[in-house]
């Protein structure tokens, strides 16, 4: 059975206004819709309003937002919440990626806090799980990334997890050329779905689960024919438009 692909850009801390609004241009330009996949785009929130602008017209094409608070409201200067973000027009969050576990320190507790607040604001989130380069040497990896899925969902409605996004995104894949393997992103999805469908049952196998790290034009195709690869979520590689257009065709 045909896949139905999602493939996500996190454009991290690049692309203010005017640069993303040629992205766009460009990316729209040339870029047709097809049936069998969505593609999301996750600019800085500066330009995210650029973003949501250029395709109101397109519904296979969406937009979120890099992160969220997990309060509603409140005297928080700098975060953001789901409901602003929602209001500015963002249909997806990122939640826990690496980089926010890592370099900023957030925690499991704080991730499955900005997944409920991301739920509540109606923003699909993308829960980011992944292991670091030791503890994959450890044997730890499949440990490692159920825990932070069973972390990200603590709390919510089985049918609710139902409806979010998961992204694996091995640590030491990130930034760094290296990849994980089709076989071992393959083997890792599939120990994700199983907790998945242990977690919401049968409504689990309907989670889109992407893989991110590395990603590029070269080894998209690959990953995509991996056991229970749904999409990718791509950084570097999405900010050259030309080399978007190619991966967001793949599959």
């Amino acid at each position: 059975m045909k896949k139905n692909l999602v493939f996500a850009a996190n454009w991290k801390m690049n692309q203010a206004p005017a640069d993303a609004g040629a992205f766009m241009r460009t990316f729209l330009g040339q870029y047709a819709r097809q049936q069998d996949r969505r593609v999301l785009f996750f600019p800085p929130a500066v330009s995210l309003h650029v973003v949501v602008q250029a395709i109101k017209e397109r519904a296979d094409l969406e937009a979120g937002v890099q992160n969220i608070h997990w309060e509603d409201k409140g005297a928080f200067t700098g975060e953001t919440s789901g409901s602003l973000a929602r209001g500015a027009g963002a249909r997806h969050v990122l939640v826990g990626h690496s980089e926010r576990r890592h370099v900023f320190g957030e925690t499991e507790e704080e991730t499955g806090k900005k997944v409920a607040a991301a739920l509540r604001a109606g923003l699909t989130p993308t829960i980011c799980v992944g292991e670091t380069l030791t503890q994959r040497e450890a044997g730890l990896t499949i440990d490692v990334v159920k825990r932070q899925l069973r972390a990200a969902v603590s709390g919510v409605d089985a049918a609710v997890v139902a409806t979010t996004i998961v992204a694996y995104e091995p640590v030491w894949a990130i930034g760094t050329g290296k990849n994980a393997t089709p076989q071992d992103a393959g083997e890792v999805h599939v120990a994700i779905r199983a907790e998945l469908r242990a977690i919401a049952g049968e409504r689990g196998a309907a989670v889109p689960i992407l893989y991110g790290g590395s990603v590029n034009r070269s080894n998209v195709d690959a990953l995509l024919a991996a056991d229970e690869v749904s999409g990718v979520l791509v950084g570097g590689a999405s900010l050259d438009a030309e080399q978007w257009l190619a991966i967001a065709r793949s599959g």
